[in-house]
């Protein structure tokens, strides 16, 4: 990983491309964000940067964090997260901007989930249904559990009624359709995770660009 900052949802749109095709992108607010710590392999153990992002009153943070930010001399800020950047090109009181990816680049999205709440088999995990007539019961129960004679238990990950979502997810390979430096806003091809207004991390992907 070389570029990475934090942004936040904004919603989804569509674009046109030049050729007059349609695009369907997320608008993401991304940064700026500014360096608060950086981490090295002499006193930590590893390399990265922690960044913060999003402004907020003192009187909302605890005062480990007030300390935090107060030995570093930035502003206070929401949200606070690690990337693991080898030889980053960064100080303390750096700001990260979206310019630094361009347009066309790949980027991969982390986010958490939206929650879907308590879900049984057919909607978490995409299982059938079973027969809806000629007497059945079993319409959208869970199944077998497994023999009863060995092992006589059920095996851990099978696939029962359960809570869905809001879970950490990371979408890879996403394309940059376009970039506004003066507004801070990004447009990612597709879809990304989590609600409105949520917290994502956006990083150059791992996958090699073709």
């Amino acid at each position: 990983m070389k570029k990475a900052i934090l942004g936040r949802k904004i919603g989804m749109t569509e674009v046109f491309r030049e050729d007059g095709t349609v695009v369907p992108v997320t608008v993401i607010e991304a940064g700026p964000c500014v360096v608060v710590q950086k981490k090295t392999v002499d006193n930590d153990g590893y390399d990265a940067i922690q960044v913060g992002f999003m402004d907020i009153k003192e009187s909302k943070l605890n005062k480990p964090l007030i300390g935090h930010f107060k030995k570093a001399n930035v502003p206070f800020k929401k949200y606070l997260r690690e990337f693991r950047i080898a030889d980053a090109p960064y100080n303390v009181g750096d700001e990260i901007k979206v310019d630094i990816f361009s347009v066309g680049e790949r980027v991969d999205v982390t986010g958490i989930s939206k929650g879907k709440g308590f879900a049984g088999t057919i909607k978490r995990w995409n299982a059938r249904r079973g027969p809806m007539a000629h007497g059945s019961k079993h319409h959208r129960k869970v199944g077998s559990l497994g023999a009863s004679t060995f092992p006589a238990r059920v095996l851990k990950g099978h696939h029962l009624p359960g809570r869905l979502g809001g879970e950490r997810v990371t979408v890879q390979n996403l394309e940059i359709v376009k970039i506004y430096p003066e507004k801070n806003l990004m447009l990612v091809k597709g879809s990304v995770p989590g609600n409105k207004g949520s917290l994502l991390m956006i990083k150059d992907t791992v996958k090699v660009n073709k």
